[in-house]
């Protein structure tokens, strides 16, 4: 049975989601269709989303660099070796499309690391928003050029 949760964030309301142990989805809700509920109330929640939504506002606040949590996404085994290769992008760094389809050894594959980037269900914590165009536009990411500077901007102390 899947658990989420639901909470205000710099970028927006996420939500994020978790089954059998392992973080399923963080993604951007465009409206609030989940009750928010408030942190004392945390405990109907499990451990495992009380330690997602520390490390996300830790993220966010500008002291976490690194994510520790169980993953995942839900995603064709080519999805899952992009969104395993984005997670190889360091803290304030970025890479084009063309190095991701290098590191998953499929220089070909340019456009489908694109498509798979913006399937990556999990936001954030695997860094989708890390993977420009090779000429450096930011452009083409699923919540939006806006979210996507901002916290390219906090990874590189401009936040």
């Amino acid at each position: 049975m899947e658990n989420r949760y639901v909470f205000q964030s710099p970028i927006g309301i996420l939500k994020i989601c978790e089954e059998d142990g392992s973080l399923t989805r963080l993604c951007l809700q465009r409206e609030n269709t989940d009750s928010m509920l408030p942190l004392q109330n945390f405990a109907k929640h499990s451990d495992l989303l009380y330690e997602a939504y520390t490390q996300l506002n830790e993220y966010f606040a500008g002291k976490r660099v690194k994510f520790d949590l169980p993953l995942k996404g839900k995603g064709t085994a080519f999805q899952q070796r992009v969104w395993q290769e984005l997670q190889k992008i360091p803290y304030g760094e970025t890479r084009s499309y063309e190095d991701i389809a290098v590191g998953i050894g499929n220089r070909g594959a340019v456009r489908a690391v694109g498509q798979a980037n913006g399937r990556n269900p999990i936001l954030i914590i695997v860094p989708c928003h890390r993977v420009i165009h090779k000429n450096g536009s930011i452009d083409g990411f699923a919540c939006g050029t806006k979210v996507k500077k901002f916290l390219l901007d906090l990874e590189k102390g401009k936040g």
